[in-house]
């Protein structure tokens, strides 16, 4: 048994990834003993290129950084294959893709919000923050959490943003083209500003809604990170793609003046580089995603197909102890998704790692639920 667990497992937490009120689990799961499958990042680490950089920049981290991120936001038109003379001055970089959520909502002051829930909290933490009355528009089980037509019924005049995460999380569920056009045509007639979280895109092979249009759609705010990709999450390197001059000026005043640090900033022009690499991991994630399906149906499990690197599946019953506790127990992390709203406690989701992590989740959770069943 692994002391103090109950700061760790007996606790819903807010988001995966809080190992650290455990000293003792952050010990093990940094030398390998203990797996962390609530967190959805890339589970090949950081590529090597990007730590090479860290270290020969090191000598530079005591200086301020670059405030605007010129250098990076420079890097990212290419990377994101788009029209430099429009888009130039449309990307915003921050700390993170949460800090780009909250900085957001604080330069609009949006009064309606409209959240596809379940989604991820930091949404309506935003919202709220800023001062906004949210409504919730739920995706349905016997839908398969697939975000559907229903929704242009939500936009209406009056509603001032809408946000939405292709695919979602913690779903997986990715949103046909057709309905983006859709939802974008809407939100232009509505005057409601579509906040679309793109950070798990690049593990589909769904396109970006930016460049599903030859410009940028005045009511469109694409968000996206380094951190799932290259395994950035403690350095945060986040960015938006506004279509409107007017939104990303005010989203680059708001927030602190030097919101993207200068380790994050070289992380990220080294992460850019690194495109086979990415490439590689992305099809070893989606042979493996299809395998870790398997398997999990395989144990009785609902399981529900997903375009991003985590599954979520669901039980048929709540158990005494609860699941997480179980496979604490048995060496690894899985996320509950009992506060996700729209969810209650029989749903979980968990990462898709290397093949090898994935067999150890099977075993651990085989045993949890023969033992569960007794």
């Amino acid at each position: 048994m692994i002391s103090g667990h109950r700061s760790v497992a007996a606790e819903t937490p807010a988001h995966g990834g809080d190992i650290y009120g455990d000293p003792d689990l952050s010990v093990r799961i940094r030398n390998g003993k203990f797996i962390d499958f609530s967190v959805n990042t890339n589970p090949l680490g950081m590529p090597l290129p990007i730590v090479e950089a860290l270290r020969e920049q090191a000598g530079e981290f005591e200086r301020y950084p670059d405030p605007h991120c010129r250098q990076l936001r420079s890097a990212l038109v290419s990377w994101e294959g788009l029209n430099k003379e429009i888009y130039d001055e449309l990307i915003v970089c921050g700390n993170g893709s949460a800090d780009i959520m909250f900085r957001l909502c604080h330069s609009r002051k949006p009064r309606q919000v409209v959240i596809a829930s379940p989604s991820f909290s930091e949404y309506e933490r935003a919202a709220r923050e800023a001062g906004a009355s949210i409504s919730y528009h739920f995706l349905r089980e016997d839908e398969g959490f697939i975000l559907s037509s229903r929704i242009i019924e939500e936009i209406r005049p009056g509603i001032d943003m809408l946000f939405l995460a292709n695919p979602n999380n913690p779903t997986g569920k990715i949103i046909p083209p057709d309905l983006i056009h859709e939802i974008i045509r809407r939100c232009a007639a509505t005057g409601t500003l579509l906040v679309m979280d793109e950070c798990f895109l690049p593990f589909t092979d769904a396109v970006s809604a930016t460049a599903l249009f030859p410009e940028a759609p005045a009511s469109l705010v694409v968000i996206k990170a380094l951190t799932k990709t290259f395994c950035l999450a403690g350095l945060r390197m986040g960015y938006a793609i506004c279509g409107d001059r007017d939104i990303a000026a005010a989203l680059k005043d708001s927030g602190q003046y030097w919101s993207v640090s200068a380790p994050a900033q070289t992380a990220g022009l080294a992460a850019l580089q690194c495109g086979t690499w990415f490439a590689e991991s992305k099809k070893m994630i989606q042979e493996a995603r299809a395998k870790l399906t398997e398997d999990l149906r395989a144990l009785g499990l609902k399981v529900y197909e997903s375009g991003a690197n985590f599954l979520l599946f669901r039980l048929e019953r709540l158990m005494p102890p609860p699941l997480e506790k179980r496979c604490f127990d048995r060496g690894f992390l899985i996320r509950p998704c009992g506060n996700f709203r729209g969810l209650d406690n029989r749903y979980y989701r968990v990462a898709v790692k290397t093949p090898e992590e994935n067999q150890a989740l099977i075993n651990g959770l085989r045993s949890a639920l023969t033992e569960a069943n007794r």
